[in-house]
Formats: C-alpha cells, sequence, structure tokens
C-alpha cells in the first residue's frame, strides 16, 4: 500500500557569491599582489557561460541527439522511499536537488512517495503520476527529475503521463561530468559513458521512430525517396553509436598507455604516489591548493573536478612524492562512469597511500565514507593504505568531528579553508609513506654527484658529510640506487 507523496522543503539554493568561491582558492582573485591561479581561471570560465532562465525544454519533435543536449531548467523531482529512515530519504533528496542546481537548474519542488519498492511501470506509484502532473503544471517546471535510475519503459511512460521531460539521477549526472570536463581524455570518458547509457535508452517521437520501407515494399504507393533499407530510426542510431563508441574505446586505450608510461617512471624512479579521494564536493582540490599551492579550481560544485591533477611534493628530509587530486564519488555513482574513468581511477588503485577526504558538515560523513570505499573496492583500491581526512572542521559539529575521529584509526581533523591540522596531516603523511628498504653508508667521489642527487631526490638522507675525498652519505634507497652506489660503501 502506498501513502501520498511527502514534501522535501528542505533544499537551500548555494548562497555563496562568486567573489566568496573564488577566495577559497589558494589566493585571491581580489589581491592586486598576487598571480591569478590556474585554478581562478577556470573559475572563471565556467562561470562565463552560465544557463539562461526561461528557456523551454517542453518535449518536442527533435532528434535523439537534439534531446541529449536539451538543457535542465526547472524542474520538480520525485523519489521512492524504499528503504531506510525518513532522514536517509530527505538526504539523499537534498543531494540530488544540489546535482540539479550544479547541472544548472532551478529546484522548484520535491516529492517522495513511502514505497516497498519503485513501480515497475512509472517509478513512482501510478496513482500518483497525476499528483506528480498537477505539481508540474501548479509550479510551471519543465522537467522532472527521478532520485533513481530508470529503464526505458519507466522513462517513456512517466513523460506521457506529466507531459514534460522526465530525467533520472544517472542522466543528470552524467550532464554535470559533460560540462565540467576539460581535457580530451575526460571528454572521452563521459562520452563513452553517456553512449553506453543512452544506448539502452534510445526513443523519440512522432515522425522519428517510422520505419523505412525497403525493396518493393516501398514503392507501394511511397513513391521516390521513400524506399531505404529497411530499419528504423532507432536502429540506425543504435548502430552509429556502436561505431563511435568502439572509436572512443581505442582512443582511450591510447590515452591509457601514455598515463601507464608517466605512472610507470615515477615507479622506476621510486617516487611514493599519495591520491586524494573522497565525496564529491568534500574538499578534495582545496586541501590539495593548501597542501602544494597546486592552485587547481576550487568551486562550491559537485563534481567540479573531473580531469586528475598530480604535483609534486617533499618532506623535510628531502623525499619527493606525488599529490593526485582525482574526481569525487556520489552515492550509485552510475556504473557506466566507473568503467570509462577506470583508466584514470587506476591512479587511486597504484597509489602507495590514499587521503580519504571526508566533510565533516555533511548532514552524513558516515554514509559518505562507505560510498567511497564501495567505489574503491570496485577499482581494486580497497588494501591501499587509507588516511581519513575530515575536512571543513571550521563549519562542523564538534560532536561529529569527534565521533569520525574515534571510529578510524589514524584520522586527522582539518580545515583547507583556515589552514588548521594542515601541518599534523603533514606529519602523518610523511610517516605513511613507504621507506626505502636499503640503508647504505658510501663515500662518493665529487665527481660523481648524480649520484648524491639521486640520493637526495628518492631516498631518505639520515646523515651527510663531506671530507676531502668525497662526500660520505648515509641514507635509505632503493635498491637499484643501492647497487649504484655499492662499490663507494664503506
Amino acid at each position: 500500500m502506498t501513502t501520498n507523496p511527502q514534501r522535501v522543503t528542505t533544499f537551500d539554493p548555494y548562497t555563496e557569491t562568486s567573489d566568496d568561491l573564488v577566495t577559497y582558492g589558494a589566493v585571491s582573485a581580489h589581491d592586486d599582489d598576487v598571480e591569478i591561479t590556474t585554478g581562478e581561471f577556470d573559475l572563471e570560465d565556467r562561470h562565463s557561460l552560465r544557463r539562461v532562465a526561461g528557456l523551454s525544454t517542453e518535449l518536442e519533435e527533435v532528434s535523439e541527439v537534439e534531446y541529449r543536449q536539451l538543457r535542465l531548467e526547472r524542474v520538480v523531482l520525485a523519489g521512492v522511499w524504499a528503504d531506510g529512515n525518513s532522514t536517509d530519504a530527505d538526504n539523499s533528496m537534498v543531494e540530488l536537488a544540489a546535482l540539479a542546481e550544479t547541472a544548472g537548474s532551478v529546484v522548484l519542488e520535491g516529492l517522495v512517495q513511502r514505497r516497498n519498492k519503485p513501480d515497475p511501470a512509472t517509478f513512482i506509484g501510478s496513482g500518483k503520476v497525476e499528483e506528480l502532473r498537477e505539481v508540474v503544471l501548479t509550479t510551471g517546471a519543465d522537467t522532472v527529475v527521478c532520485d533513481g535510475e530508470l529503464s526505458a519503459s519507466q522513462l517513456r511512460n512517466l513523460e506521457d503521463r506529466v507531459k514534460v521531460k522526465v530525467i533520472d539521477r544517472t542522466m543528470l549526472i552524467l550532464d554535470i561530468f559533460a560540462q565540467h570536463a576539460k581535457s580530451r581524455e575526460g571528454k572521452a570518458q563521459v562520452e563513452l559513458a553517456q553512449l553506453e547509457y543512452l544506448s539502452q535508452r534510445l526513443r523519440g517521437w512522432g515522425d522519428s521512430l517510422s520505419r523505412q520501407a525497403g525493396g518493393r515494399a516501398g514503392g507501394a504507393g511511397g513513391g521516390v525517396g521513400t524506399r531505404g533499407p529497411g530499419e528504423t530510426k532507432l536502429e540506425t542510431d543504435r548502430r552509429r553509436i556502436r561505431t563511435r563508441m568502439s572509436k572512443l574505446r581505442r582512443d582511450l586505450n591510447g590515452m591509457r598507455t601514455a598515463r601507464e608510461t608517466k605512472r610507470s617512471d615515477r615507479r622506476r624512479n621510486q617516487v611514493p604516489a599519495v591520491a586524494i579521494v573522497g565525496y564529491t564536493n568534500a574538499g578534495k582540490s582545496s586541501l590539495l591548493n593548501r597542501l602544494t599551492g597546486a592552485g587547481v579550481l576550487v568551486e562550491d560544485a559537485l563534481f567540479a573536478t573531473l580531469d586528475p591533477t598530480v604535483r609534486r611534493a617533499e618532506t623535510p628530509d628531502g623525499r619527493v612524492y606525488t599529490f593526485a587530486d582525482t574526481v569525487g564519488f556520489v552515492r550509485h555513482l552510475p556504473h557506466e562512469l566507473v568503467e570509462s574513468f577506470r583508466s584514470t581511477l587506476e591512479e587511486v588503485a597504484e597509489a602507495d597511500l590514499l587521503l580519504h577526504v571526508v566533510d565533516g558538515s555533511h548532514p552524513d560523513p558516515e554514509g559518505q565514507l562507505n560510498a567511497v570505499r564501495e567505489v574503491l573496492a570496485d577499482v581494486g583500491a580497497a588494501e591501499v593504505p587509507e588516511i581519513v581526512v575530515v575536512n571543513k572542521t571550521d563549519s562542523a559539529d564538534p560532536y561529529v568531528v569527534t565521533r569520525l575521529l574515534r571510529a578510524d584509526v589514524g584520522t586527522v581533523a582539518v580545515s583547507a579553508r583556515s589552514g588548521a591540522g594542515i601541518d599534523k596531516l603533514r606529519s602523518l603523511i610523511e610517516e605513511s609513506l613507504p621507506r626505502p628498504p636499503v640503508e647504505v653508508d658510501a663515500l662518493v667521489p665529487y665527481n660523481r654527484g648524480e649520484l648524491i642527487s639521486k640520493v637526495h631526490g628518492t631516498g631518505e638522507v639520515l646523515a651527510v658529510e663531506h671530507e676531502a675525498d668525497g662526500t660520505r652519505i648515509h641514507a635509505r634507497v632503493s635498491e637499484p640506487l643501492a647497487a649504484a652506489l655499492a662499490p663507494y660503501s664503506a
């Protein structure tokens, strides 16, 4: 038995101004004596083309390609509360509202229906679809966004009933990814994920579905120009999509080779890798800026970072290591995205250490931790050593921060905005980095200064003295470097 939809009224639009968001990065764009960082240029570029309110996106006779490019504007959210408690259902809808706003939409209303499971025909109960239609008419919405992944028949049935475009959670996330991808690899990954999703949900309206007659059948009253291959437009679209997907996979394999070459260079030079992972909008890019001064894009929005950024860092004793900022995760991250971004996520699986960033001010930080760990397990990174970083402590409930610190050994609380706790985090990272395996004590001639440079760059220097015959160095180094130093060992 179903009950009437429950209105959700906890959707708050972002209240921070563009200026506030800019000053959250490495430097402020308002400071005349500093250089504007790359991230701030990215933010300015992203905000320079905003979606115009009032453009209609009602269903028309459009092609599938045009359909995918329609812009979401004024939306009503619809969800099904099938398990968990009411707080979980509200948090899920609040997150869906944030996703819709990130995509450029204005959220007008949110409805949740209590059901054992989504209706197989219309997602929400068939008897409640008319109520949803009334809300759409009352609010003037042009799109319904459903909190779940809908089948092709559910999308079609719901659109037929509510008379406006219907988008599910997966399509919404794909839309955000398509907006934010900048690199060639990122754009190819997003397009492949979109095509994977749409290949199972192609549909059209009106004449776009009519079958072209084949052979003699086309001459029966059709006349010249009506004879065709005898396949529907959807079949033609599917064939073209399969061809495009094959090309994208070939392109991504080539990019993957280049990425693997860079990783192999770091492994050969024994450079430890630290990957920053976490829920979307947990503050990963802000933390990278704080730790390295990277100046990457920082925005109070979901999935602001899609293209991975790698930055060099150095411990006080001279050991070099790298930080990699990665794409954020989210509950029910579309499977198509995980597969398409697998080559990028391999940076995480092959890291020596993970910084798992969690938003301490979020209503359900434990849920964020679990959602991220599920994706990490999918990409083979479940066994990588992890430091849990509770971020945004300047705006979090102290009780929640304390609870998170007690839940996992090695957890540290920081604020990427203010810098609180960053020094402690750096020390913990340095302690957790893998140490070179071989301890050496060598007197290196001055004409072999490149060996001393390698020791400082990739090893852990314990002591160094300059003597008449050369440089006496006591250090921990990799096995290949130890072999090169062996002729000069004491």
